[in-house]
Parts: C-alpha cells; sequence; structure tokens
C-alpha cells in the first residue's frame, strides 16, 4: 500500500476522501474530533502544492439531498482550524463541479457536497466512481473509519486514478497491528458499549489475542439471555456488581483496576455504563484513569467512548485514539476492509 511519500503532488488535483461524519445539534458541530484529526493530511498536501478537493459524507440521507446534511458547517470549521479559505461545491460531481474543480489552484481547497446525497455512493456504482476520479488526478483514502464500507469513493475510486493512504489511515492501520498482529503482553481488552451483536463477536474475536477482556454488563446480559458460548470462556472478566445496570459498581472498578494494573497493552472499545448522564459515569471514568497509570500501550475507539473522554479532557493522555468504531471492530476481527483491499 503506498503513502504519500510515494507521490509528487506539485501542481496536481488530488481527491482526499475524508471522514467528516461529526455530530451536529441543529447545523452545530458538537465535536470535531474527526475534523482535527483529517488536518495533518490536509496540511501535508497543502504544503506540497497540490490542488486539493476533499470528499466525504455526513449521517444517512439515504440517497436524497436534505439542507439540514449539507456540509457546510464543516466547510466553516475546517476553513477556521486550518487558517485557510475552503470553497465549497454545490454537489460532489457533474459538469458545473468539474468546472470548479479544474479552476482550483495549487495549495487551494475546495470542499464537494455531501457524497451521500448520491445513492450510488453507498452502492459502489462504477459510473459514479468513474465521475468522481474525472475532477482529479490521485486519488488518497484518509478515512479508515469508512473503509469497512465497500462504497464507491473508498473501494471504486482506486480503480481509476493512481492512489495512496493518507498519514490519518496509516496511522490507524500500524496502531491497530500492533494489537492484532504482535502486541506487547499481557494484552487487556475492555469491551462495553450497547451494539450487542457486534460486540459479542468482537469479546469471541478479540479473546483469542487477549490475556484478558473485561466486558460491560449489557455485553455479559446479552451473552447470558442469548446463551451465547466463547471460545476462551476463561479469558472473560465479567461486572461483579453494577448501579442500577446503567453503571458499574466499586467491587468491579475494584476488580478491573486490578486486572488492567498488569497490563502492557490496552484496546478499549465502547463505554462501561451510560455515560451521557453524569451520575452513571463514575466507573468509566475510573477505567480511563486506570488505563492512563498504567502506562500501557493503549488504544482506544468507537464514538461514544471517544465523546466521553473527550467531555473529561482526558483523550490526549492515550498512545492512539481511532477515528473508527465498525472499521477497528472489522480490522481487529480479522475482516477484509474494502478500503484497504482497494489501495493494494
Amino acid at each position: 500500500m503506498k503513502g504519500l511519500g510515494d507521490f509528487n503532488f506539485k501542481d496536481k488535483r488530488v481527491l482526499l476522501r475524508c471522514d467528516f461524519d461529526v455530530p451536529l445539534s441543529n447545523g452545530v458541530i458538537l465535536d470535531d474530533f474527526r475534523i482535527k484529526k483529517a488536518l495533518p493530511t490536509i496540511e501535508y498536501l497543502v504544503e506540497k502544492g497540490a490542488k486539493l478537493i476533499l470528499m466525504g459524507h455526513l449521517d444517512r440521507p439515504a440517497g436524497r439531498v436534505l439542507g439540514e446534511l449539507r456540509l457546510t458547517p464543516i466547510q466553516e470549521r475546517l476553513s477556521e482550524r486550518l487558517g485557510l479559505p475552503v470553497i465549497k461545491a454545490e454537489d460532489c460531481l457533474g459538469p458545473e463541479v468539474e468546472k470548479l474543480a479544474a479552476s482550483v489552484g495549487s495549495g487551494e481547497i475546495l470542499l464537494l457536497e455531501n457524497l451521500r446525497f448520491h445513492k450510488e455512493e453507498e452502492e459502489n456504482d462504477d459510473n459514479f466512481a468513474k465521475n468522481l476520479a474525472k475532477l482529479a488526478d490521485i486519488y488518497v483514502n484518509n478515512a479508515f473509519a469508512n473503509s469497512h464500507r465497500n462504497h464507491a469513493s473508498i473501494a471504486g475510486l482506486p480503480k481509476y486514478l493512481p492512489s495512496c493512504a493518507g498519514l490519518l489511515f496509516e496511522k490507524e492501520i500500524e496502531a491497530l497491528s500492533k494489537i492484532k498482529d504482535n502486541p506487547e503482553r499481557p494484552l487487556m481488552a475492555i469491551v462495553g458499549g450497547a451494539k450487542l451483536e457486534t460486540k459479542t463477536v468482537l469479546v469471541d474475536k478479540i479473546s483469542e489475542k487477549a490475556d484478558f477482556v473485561l466486558i460491560g454488563g449489557l455485553i455479559k446480559e446479552e451473552m447470558q439471555k442469548k446463551n451465547i458460548r466463547l471460545k476462551y470462556p476463561e479469558k472473560i472478566v465479567e461486572p461483579i456488581n453494577d448501579i442500577g445496570k446503567k453503571d458499574i459498581g466499586p467491587e468491579t472498578v475494584a476488580l478491573f483496576k486490578e486486572k488492567i494494573r498488569l497490563a502492557k497493552t490496552v484496546f478499549w472499545n465502547g463505554p462501561l455504563g451510560q455515560t451521557e448522564k453524569e451520575e452513571f459515569s463514575a466507573g468509566t471514568e475510573e477505567i480511563a484513569k486506570a488505563v492512563i497509570k498504567s502506562k500501557a500501550f493503549s488504544v482506544v475507539g468507537g464514538g461514544e467512548t471517544i465523546e466521553f473522554l473527550n467531555k473529561i479532557s482526558l483523550i490526549d493522555k492515550f498512545s492512539h485514539v481511532s477515528t473508527g468504531g465498525g472499521a477497528m471492530i472489522a480490522f481487529l476481527s480479522g475482516e477484509e476492509l474494502p478500503g484497504i483491499e482497494a489501495l493494494g
């Protein structure tokens, strides 16, 4: 897989796929973590004199043009963070967009409109990918978080343009590969949250590699209810008490901390309580502090977990914070990601 160092970007039109799927409320960005993670690659390409064309999606408009899901707030935040003007197109393809893309100068930035306003994006439509490819000379994928999706801007475009991975994409693979392929032991996994179908699969898969897997109360309950049998039940550390099934209790916190103290590598996905409510967030905060104190190589991911760690100002204390939720789980579960396969 090629990286940015394999190309000369001077005066080249570069189509950069980013993950701009940020939480919004009435057009206001609630957390721009994913935008900030995209900045080093954008800045690198601007410095190298690329004619930069950014693309991404927001939420799930299902092929409809929805005013509240236009990328205008992304454009404004990007311009603010970069200290540079960012032009925005009214669509992501078509004759007008092609003219606009052709007019972008060296070191300038154009942002395309929400890719998912076209159903062809999620269908990985070949013509859609070809039309996007007309806009540029080189394609860069910096959206690891979306690379488990077989979509046109992820898996289709590399068929039609010279392609490589962005800085964030490479960093994600490097950090997650440390856990998947060669972790320093003991390796500890912490799996919480509420997406139970994917989480129980992750618990089973990560237990093949991990020395211990600490699980949240909802996952424990789901496994008991459905009588799910794990390959390595002896590695699973379950909560021993909780607070109204909404937070882990003091005895569980003490047990989990004891295990974390031994760890050299920690992987964490999913909060251990209803962290959106302050009264049920103490257990997760205690575990976060224990991971930091352990000095282990720590990788954390998943939207809810990141949002919470941001809120309590601990996000920068972890070795690597992954932008990917589903992509991270798929990668660590040993699945082939279309975005990685497409880059070769």
